[in-house]
């Protein structure tokens, strides 16, 4: 292991780097330095996160979550990340591969790992991540041949692209844009552009050949936008994605999208985004709106996970008949992270809230409730939610694609807090955590301390340097009802309706205070129409499961009414029993399902036309 860390050191750098106020200034979708692309380009953004800048996260499980994590990666030995790189080049290549996917290298996971130190880096304010990550590819780079040969298909060269353009825009290190240029000119003369399309069937092209090839615009527009040089912009027309992105031109419910791998198809409209940004074209954003209402109308469980086996379904029923026949429900880092970039990319082109729904749900239910990555590449793949129960396990493979994309994952929860405009700040989640920032030349500070999702009452506390004037904005959950709002004490008038933001424009003062409470009840959210009975419970944006030992199936009431009767509340937080449980066991209890941990058994489906194990 190397750059030994201890978490409560770790944690107080974290401290450090939200106590610094920064400028609105440079945002993730912003080209910087060398020659710009047209400023029409920055038009197009009307609601920019913090780009990894001036937010922090507070003490909560998601911070725990993060520390966790960030622990884990910083003390993976860099010899071993190395190793099949060097071996490669005929180096001396210390340590041992790290194994899993990452043998005989770790190209499959290396581009992720450098992305996720990068923005890590400019997050915390600390030089750790940032050291690790130059000396990885300060190293990686000697491996290179002399052509720029990286000796990586196009799954991991375009992991690859992403990274070094990070560490060029969030460390400065200049090393890694001369890095970029070798691999795209090689990139340019020596990948395979047959482009096959992926199709349902037969299976090898579920994710099309080469290997996930439409995923590479993305990164390639990124290198563009940081860059300006013209040649990434070119690279990556070539690799755009039309064929499929089309089917979306004019509906939400194409008939031909199913069968085709599910995160590397969702991670590709991430490519259509920068197409837009880069070229303006309101059919790429109209896309993008359909295909994000295709998932969440046919393709998503109560969770926000989507493809079971991998693959987007038929909306015919087959989402619920899923239930009952696969264990790999969820592919919940990789699509976590598809799913938090494309919800991102929207918010941020289209200013409208209601994109913040499915990052909330995935922030609770989907990466947030996996678990951590342990020992020697030990991480969470599949979230299974079979009917009758269930539980969570460790993929079978490590260092597996979701060991790279749960490290981008935990990064990306500060850079979807907080959005804002030159008129003020949205704030689209309620997570304890403070955010800085200059607002017309004034310091503005804004802190935000709650138990929610457990609890309803988010407390949001102003300062600022002096009075200043802007609007304050907070998402209001499409499923919520009967939210409040007081700003010191007072109630704010006006309406409040769920799936919009709530307003509240007025001159600010140090120690202003905001309360905002959100209701939570239970409800039952059907798998799909076909199964109207087949249900999860959520409460707020959490999905409830049971405790499963040995108990028969229990029956849910038939009603949300119904349901807020039958649950009766414990003496501990957000746990939950039903009338007519044995009170001499807890075994039977409802609790949040992101507090499952490993080869514990759950329930979150129920369907009254299972039966019962009768002995």
């Amino acid at each position: 292991m190397s750059h030994k860390m201890k978490r409560r050191e770790f944690l107080g750098k974290m401290g450090m780097a939200g106590a610094m106020f920064t400028p609105l200034g440079q945002t993730l979708l912003r080209p910087q330095n060398i020659s710009s692309p047209s400023k029409a380009i920055n038009s197009r953004v009307l609601l920019p996160p913090f780009d990894y800048q001036g937010v922090t996260l507070l003490p909560s499980r998601w911070q725990q979550q993060l520390a966790s994590g960030f622990d884990y990666y910083l003390n993976v030995s860099d010899d071993d990340i190395l190793h099949g790189f060097r071996k490669s080049a005929g180096l001396s290549a210390p340590g041992t591969p790290l194994g899993g996917w990452a043998y005989p290298d770790s190209s499959v996971i290396f581009g992720q790992w450098l992305q996720a130190m990068a923005r890590a880096s400019r997050s915390f304010g600390n030089n750790a991540m940032r050291d690790k990550a130059v000396k990885l590819v300060e190293e990686w780079g000697k491996t290179i041949g002399p052509d720029g040969n990286p000796r990586m298909s196009h799954y991991p060269w375009e992991k690859m692209v992403g990274g070094l353009v990070d560490l060029y825009k969030y460390t400065g290190h200049t090393g890694s844009l001369q890095l970029l240029d070798r691999i795209v000119d090689w990139g340019l003369a020596n990948l395979d552009r047959t482009r096959m399309p992926a199709a349902n069937s037969p299976w090898e092209l579920h994710s099309g050949k080469p290997l996930e090839w439409y995923t590479l615009s993305e990164n390639l527009y990124r290198a563009y936008l940081v860059t300006g040089r013209a040649k990434y912009k070119e690279f990556a027309d070539i690799w755009r994605y039309d064929a499929y992105w089309n089917k979306f031109a004019e509906t939400s419910q194409p008939r031909d999208a199913h069968g085709v791998h599910a995160y590397s198809h969702c991670n590709s409209f991430s490519g259509a985004a920068l197409a837009y940004l880069v070229e303006g074209d309101e059919h790429l954003l109209r896309i993008m709106r359909n295909f994000y209402d295709y998932l969440q109308n046919s393709q998503c469980y109560a969770t926000g996970g989507y493809g079971p086996a991998e693959r987007f379904v038929l909306n015919d029923g087959a989402l619920g008949d899923s239930l009952a026949v696969r264990l790999d429900s969820f592919e919940a880092p990789c699509c976590s992270w598809a799913a938090f970039k494309l919800s991102k990319y929207l918010m941020a082109l289209t200013a409208e809230a209601r994109y913040g729904d499915w990052i909330e749900n995935l922030l609770y239910n989907g990466v947030g409730a996996a678990l951590p990555i342990v020992d020697r590449g030990k991480h969470f793949y599949y979230a299974n939610y079979q009917l009758g129960a269930a539980m969570k396990i460790y993929s079978r493979n490590t260092y597996a694609c979701c060991s790279g994309t749960y490290f981008q994952d935990i990064v990306e929860y500060q850079n979807l807090i907080y959005f804002h405009d030159q008129n003020g700040l949205y704030v689209n989640l309620f997570l304890p955590s403070s955010v800085s920032w200059e607002h017309k030349g004034v310091l503005v500070k804004l802190r935000q301390e709650t138990t929610y999702p457990e609890g309803e009452l988010i407390k949001m506390s102003l300062a600022a340097s002096r009075p200043i004037t802007f609007v304050l904005k907070l998402r209001l959950p499409a499923w919520s009802k009967g939210v409040t709002l007081k700003v010191n004490g007072t109630p704010v008038d006006g309406e409040l309706r769920p799936g919009f933001w709530a307003e509240i424009k007025r001159e600010w003062k140090d120690g202003d205070e905001v309360e905002m409470t959100i209701p939570l009840v239970f409800r039952r959210v059907p798998i799909d129409r076909w199964h109207p009975e087949r249900v999860a419970i959520k409460r707020g944006p959490v999905v409830y499961a049971q405790q499963v030992v040995h108990k028969h199936l229990v029956k849910i009431p038939p009603d949300n009414d119904a349901l807020n009767d039958w649950l009766i509340k414990t003496d501990e937080p957000a746990v939950f029993r039903y009338r007519g449980q044995e009170q001499s066991s807890q075994r039977d209890d409802f609790m949040p399902y992101y507090r499952f941990t490993e080869m514990q058994t759950y329930r979150i489906y129920f369907d009254p036309g299972l039966r019962s194990v009768l002995w």
